[in-house]
């Protein structure tokens, strides 16, 4: 006969989560032991350990791909599967008549159950185009940051939001570098290394840089940031046949975070870009 016991213990699921479980067993046959838990709830989507951050970039080409078809739950479950904590989304629409009047952002969390919220840029097609952000956590504050270039065509933003985590702050930002101006971009570069020279808390930036990574834009934010996808060879625009590497994620203080993990999705008709994936580890200070 097994001796009764009881004991309880905590399942930490991430920084704001966690699970208290109790089993109890009474005596009972070795060779029939029943249990009982209570508490125990196991949700897919919970932000990650403690250290760890997972972020992706996705220029999601106004929702469009290249198929012809808008297909909202083709994006979500790309974003789904690779289990982000934060995703910065590119050329987005919200309300346009171009993207028959979705609400792009908020399609986009429903189907994501993710925290979304959107940066305005310019008034398009009876609605409005711009940037968004997808977030695990709930986000505290948004801002916009206007960037040097063309404000008469489409004025370029760094949209940042401010999320608490682990009990502390994080910035999280989303940019789209111009796509035609080396000499925009690297005013932009410049501009956003001087936003975030004096950010007291950590900064994650990521986005469509249009720039290569010889480029002088990049060279500029090398200076301030470090890359969380180093590697050249991860390619990713056109979406199809990727011969650039023009999608970026940063952040800083410098060496703030080590770089477990740096990859391309294999994602080829969603959009014209292909998303990138970062998994960061922060380093013990």
């Amino acid at each position: 006969m097994i001796r009764a016991f009881l004991f309880s213990f905590q399942l930490h699921l991430c920084c704001n989560h966690s699970a208290t479980a109790t089993i109890i067993t009474s005596e009972m046959p070795l060779m029939k032991i029943q249990f009982l838990a209570l508490g125990i709830v196991f949700l897919a989507g919970l932000p990650s350990s403690a250290d760890e951050i997972r972020v992706m970039t996705y220029n999601i080409y106004h929702g469009e791909g290249l198929d012809g078809k808008f297909n909202y739950s083709r994006t979500a479950a790309i974003i789904k599967a690779a289990d982000p904590d934060f995703v910065a989304l590119q050329e987005v629409d919200k309300k346009t008549m171009r993207a028959a009047g979705v609400d792009q952002p908020a399609e986009l969390a429903r189907l994501t159950g993710m925290h979304g919220i959107f940066g305005k840029q310019i008034d398009y097609s009876g609605g409005d185009y711009g940037q968004a952000i997808l977030s695990k956590y709930p986000v505290k504050d948004s801002k916009i940051h206007w960037l040097p270039g063309m404000p008469e065509r489409e004025r370029r933003i760094a949209f940042e939001v401010t999320v608490q985590r682990n009990g502390r702050e994080l910035k999280f930002v989303t940019t789209h570098l111009h796509h035609q101006s080396n000499t925009f971009r690297e005013q932009q570069a410049a501009e956003l290394n001087r936003i975030y020279a004096d950010s007291k808390v950590p900064v994650i930036l990521a986005g469509d840089l249009n720039a290569m990574p010889e480029s002088q834009p990049i060279a500029i934010f090398k200076k301030a940031w470090s890359f969380g996808n180093s590697d050249t060879s991860l390619l990713t625009y056109p979406a199809d046949k990727p011969v650039r590497q023009i999608d970026y994620i940063l952040f800083r203080p410098m060496g703030q975070y080590r770089v477990k993990l740096q990859k391309v999705l294999e994602e080829p008709v969603a959009s014209d870009h292909r998303p990138v994936m970062v998994e960061l580890e922060e380093v013990a200070r």
